[in-house]
């Protein structure tokens, strides 16, 4: 049987290489400046998180779903974007949209 390690009002450095957390609940966690490196989050739930200056790099986020989140200031570069919406909106509309008002404009 797996056995559950409890770490609770405890201030620790974690290292963890080559192992199987899943299944792992955090709860009134910090992770600030922590790095995750080939890791994998599928079906993860993340729900009240500080993401604020966070960078996601090389990552899968296929049927990524954010809701009810600021994005303020937040920058999607270099990316496939195929399939994406916002607000039911597919991004390719959107931008098609923007680049016409654009062009009109000049």
């Amino acid at each position: 049987m797996e056995q559950t390690i409890n770490i609770v009002r405890t201030k620790k450095r974690v290292e963890a290489a080559d192992a199987d957390l899943s299944t792992s609940i955090f709860h009134d966690v910090n992770l600030a400046g922590a790095a995750f490196d080939d890791v994998n989050l599928t079906g993860a739930t993340f729900n009240d998180v500080n993401l604020s200056g966070t960078t996601i790099r090389s990552a899968n986020l296929t049927k990524l779903r954010i809701s009810h989140a600021d994005l303020r200031g937040a920058s999607i570069v270099e990316s496939h974007t195929e399939g994406m919406t916002i607000d039911g909106v597919a991004l390719e509309d959107l931008l098609a949209a923007y680049r016409a008002a654009r062009s009109d404009g000049d």
